[in-house]
């Protein structure tokens, strides 16, 4: 999938040594202090982390849902701030399941906030206070911002599916609240397992352009959207033909074309790192659309305590989409660690 509308990402309001700078498509007044412009060059350390409005639309209950991520401007430094004065959402929080563990990079959608239908105009506000410099972004119903998770209007295509169970609940798009809560020893791994699946999307905007004139979508996208006038069956989870998924290693395009969905696990909070196995868990449906994939890797802990993780399921689009901002399913599972 490509993007075939313009996709907007809200980032955060800088104030550093009395001067901001709003970043955001088509605005920005420049700081005082040039590091802080987010497309300026990574530093190592030191820099903001900016809180992320990535769009909202309506979640498939009927509530309207806005999906943040952030933006950790540091290469080098995780950086780890506790629910508090640093990193608050307001009114009525300060905790609405946001990270307390911000990676260095880019990530997308890693909360959705449910909002009710007659939120209307009002605002909610994430500050972010991290190595000296406050960031703060307004989370609202803007039209401009509108977005659907669960299916991209120019391509048919729709996130992932997981379970976290043979027989569990399916979850997509952006998450809300624990999925499911695991328990684990200090320094003995724990086996995460999922069963993953994703259908292609239904057709395929450039069908029939000379290859010359085609945009540079990923590998393998025009082949699995060739030829299909209706939407594919979805997958049925009968898991007892699921396939066995070895861990591929690697980020997504790396080594040939991104895989038709993958499986990633991160830290959204505790009190200490972690360690993963299987950095990325590649899978490919070799033709069948409606293959299930059983995903599994091991994770460690070093310290006792209350931990959050997130898998992230993107399909063969990438990290938010491609840039449009659907699809891709994380889920979010706490883990009791003594």
């Amino acid at each position: 999938m490509k993007a075939y509308r313009v996709a907007v990402v809200v980032f955060a309001t800088v104030i550093a040594a009395g001067s901001w700078v709003s970043v955001g498509r088509g605005q920005q007044q420049i700081p005082s202090i040039s590091s802080q412009l987010p497309g300026a060059p990574l530093s190592a350390q030191g820099e903001a982390v900016y809180p992320a409005v990535e769009g909202w639309g309506p979640n498939k209950d009927g509530d309207n849902v806005i999906m943040v991520g952030y933006y950790n401007r540091n290469r080098d430094q995780v950086i780890d701030i506790p629910i508090g004065p640093n990193n608050r959402i307001e009114p009525g929080g300060p905790d609405f399941g946001q990270p307390t563990h911000f990676e260095p990079g880019r990530h997308y959608g890693v909360i959705g906030i449910k909002v009710p239908k007659d939120f209307g105009n009002k605002k909610l506000t994430w500050t972010i206070v991290a190595n000296g410099h406050t960031s703060t972004v307004q989370l609202s119903l803007n039209p401009p911002y509108w977005v659907d998770f669960y299916q991209n209007p120019s391509t048919g295509n729709t996130p992932p599916v997981v379970r976290l169970a043979a027989n569990g609940p399916a979850f997509s798009g952006p998450p809300f609240g624990i999925a499911t809560s695991l328990t684990a020893t200090v320094n003995q791994p724990l086996e995460l397992k999922a069963w993953v699946a994703d259908k292609p999307q239904t057709y395929d905007p450039e069908e029939g352009l000379p290859a010359a004139s085609r945009t540079n979508r990923p590998a393998g996208g025009a082949a699995r959207a060739r030829g299909r006038g209706a939407a594919p069956a979805a997958p049925n989870f009968d898991l007892s033909g699921a396939a066995q998924t070895g861990p591929r290693r690697g980020a997504p395009g790396e080594g040939g074309a991104r895989p038709d969905v993958s499986l990633a696990w991160k830290l959204h909070r505790g009190p200490a790192p972690i360690k993963v196995a299987d950095a990325v868990i590649r899978m490919d449906n070799a033709g069948d659309i409606n293959k299930v994939h059983e995903a599994k890797t091991m994770v460690t802990f070093s310290q006792p305590g209350e931990y959050v993780l997130r898998g992230q399921a993107n399909d063969e689009t990438g990290d938010g989409g491609g840039g449009d901002l659907c699809c891709w399913t994380d889920v979010l599972v706490k883990v009791t660690v003594r």
